[in-house]
């Protein structure tokens, strides 16, 4: 009976969350969520679509495990096998109930530790990489301070509480955004159920992942729960829609499944990828007898999630800090477009000298005068 009540709620919000799709012209109102603490980001450009309380330094339970992983398949090799010591045998909390002694492949520990949560998982995977627990923690901290995650700090690999154990939905959103541009663990936290062998037993381990927005979302593909008594409980949910993957973190959030499937919704609805610099874009001529003529051209595209009458708002600037005037060979790089939106930088893309296209842009005529005297003051 309480497991049917379970699926009744669940599916009620599912239903509330729903409810406004159906009126796909109109916007949605930001979301007013149950989390003390929520950001929601765009994972190929970063961009934070969502934020609430997003810098304040909080627990955030077994979520650490996000780094525990990338860590660890950034440093291990997959079908290396960990042995399995004393203190991950008798770590507390979930368990994928390793045994001393036990050798299992690190892809496997992986699955256990993002799947099942295994604080055993955790402690073992540690151990292997960093040669001790503190030298692992030491790379996580580590790892941490590369990523720019300034509110963050790690005392443990699996997140049970510790006074100097905390992070920021900032932090946690920007960690998400880089781990899962990783296949490994794209793949890992998109499994929902994983089977492999258990040696001296008669029977495999098959673990179900804990996370249910893969089932409760369409499209969702990760990322980790996360619950102690300190921390309430934690999510990291992602979900891809159309080729465009998003992510949501809420902290101490009573109402996480549904905190979380509205803002994955609103971010969808809400954003758009909108190409604002094109491969190849001429962004200025460069004056001189050569045939055919050079261009300062743009080496790669830029998209970016945008609201609507945002475009509006976006500036490209090419910084040419190549002399012009000493260009003799296609392929030199001059120099960047940097992208700007409300005047606060977002991107840039390089440039490079490429034999001018038949069409000419406004904006290389504009330019061409600019760039050269940028290149005659070299």
């Amino acid at each position: 009976m309480r497991a049917t009540v379970m699926i009744l709620i669940l599916c009620m919000g599912w239903i509330a969350v729903w409810l406004p799709a159906a009126e796909a012209s109109e916007p949605m109102s930001p979301p007013s969520l149950s989390a003390q603490a929520a950001v929601l980001v765009d994972v190929q450009s970063n961009r934070v679509l969502f934020a609430k309380n997003a810098d304040n330094r909080m627990r955030i339970a077994s979520l650490t495990k996000i780094m525990t992983a990338i860590v660890a398949i950034e440093n291990g090799r997959l079908g290396e096998k960990v042995k399995v010591g004393p203190r991950a045998a008798g770590v507390e909390g979930s368990s994928i109930y390793l045994k001393e002694g036990e050798e299992i492949p690190l892809e496997h520990l992986l699955y256990g530790l993002m799947l099942r949560s295994g604080n055993d998982a955790a402690v073992a995977i540690a151990e292997h990489i960093g040669g001790s627990l503190n030298g692992f923690v030491y790379m996580m901290n580590e790892k941490a301070e590369y990523l720019g995650l300034e509110g963050t700090h790690f005392e443990n690999p699996h997140g049970l509480d510790a006074p100097e154990h905390y992070s920021t939905a900032r932090d946690v959103a920007k960690l998400t955004a880089y781990a899962l541009k990783n296949p490994t663990f794209r793949k890992i936290v998109g499994t929902q159920v994983k089977t492999v062998p258990w040696p001296g037993e008669q029977w495999h381990r098959k673990w179900y992942n804990k996370n249910k927005m893969l089932r409760l979302f369409p499209g969702g593909d990760g990322v980790k729960t996360g619950y102690t008594k300190l921390s309430k409980r934690t999510l990291v949910s992602s979900a891809t829609r159309d080729g465009r993957q998003l992510a949501c973190v809420t902290l101490n959030a009573p109402d996480d499944w549904n905190d979380s499937m509205f803002l994955l919704e609103y971010g969808f609805r809400e954003f758009t990828p909108e190409s604002l610099v094109h491969k190849g874009e001429v962004m200025a001529d460069i004056p001189g007898d050569e045939q055919p003529a050079l261009a300062v051209v743009t080496t790669k595209g830029f998209r970016y999630p945008l609201r609507s009458g945002e475009e509006q708002e976006i500036s490209v600037k090419p910084m040419i800090t190549y002399p012009l005037a000493k260009v003799r060979k296609e392929g030199t790089r001059v120099g960047t477009a940097r992208i700007y939106l409300k005047g606060k930088p977002i991107g840039s893309v390089p440039l490079e000298v490429k034999k001018k296209p038949a069409e000419d842009t406004a904006l290389g005529q504009w330019l061409s005068v600019l760039a050269y005297m940028v290149g005659r003051g070299g």
